[in-house]
């Protein structure tokens, strides 16, 4: 299924706060996603010096505090679409890896293909700012090497989304490999 959109654009008459000449424009788009949720994408662009930032928020999905953990064995499984908000708490415990929530953490909606693009992204990048020498190279590597084979589905792991409130979901391609573990108000608070 498609997902179909509507836009709006508002013209703000505030100053670029990257290139302090330019004028931020605003862009609202919302998509109705296949899975009967709608997706609020605002984009603020300067029309100068083409400073852009991005914010997705979900506009009908309000799902319970909990543990969501899918369980990937091949590519049809990267595929599962994932909304992480900036609340949620995103590991992958075989690789080590995992997004911590915070004060400037983003939204994103992706599938489980981008969110493997963005932890190969960030270990080669801290890979690269490391000496030629240091101990950790070997353990990144083993962690791009597995990253690889995972992008391809030759790497079986475990996706855990973990969000205190309610926001982030997995909308996953077979539901068999889903779980849900529902937070009780003791356990958020």
């Amino acid at each position: 299924m498609k997902e179909k959109r509507t836009s709006d654009k508002i013209d703000f008459s505030f100053i670029c706060p990257s290139c302090k000449i330019g004028k931020i424009k605003m862009t609202k788009t919302i998509y109705d996603v296949s899975d009967g949720d709608k997706m609020l994408l605002i984009k603020f662009e300067c029309d100068k010096c083409q400073f852009s930032n991005n914010d997705i928020i979900p506009l009908t999905t309000n799902n319970a505090p909990g543990k969501i953990t899918l369980k990937v064995s091949n590519e049809k499984d990267l595929k599962s679409k994932i909304y992480r908000s900036p609340i949620g708490r995103l590991e992958i415990p075989e690789l080590e890896l995992s997004v911590e929530p915070g004060p400037s953490a983003d939204f994103y909606y992706t599938n489980i293909e981008g969110v493997l693009f963005r932890f190969e992204n960030a270990v080669s990048i801290y890979r690269k700012n490391l000496e030629n020498d240091d101990a950790e190279i070997d353990e990144l590597d083993k962690i791009l090497r597995n990253l690889r084979k995972a992008l391809k589905g030759e790497f079986e792991f475990t996706l855990i989304l973990t969000d205190l409130g309610g926001g982030s979901y997995i909308l996953p391609e077979d539901k068999s490999k889903y779980s849900f573990q529902k937070f009780e108000n003791d356990e958020v608070n």
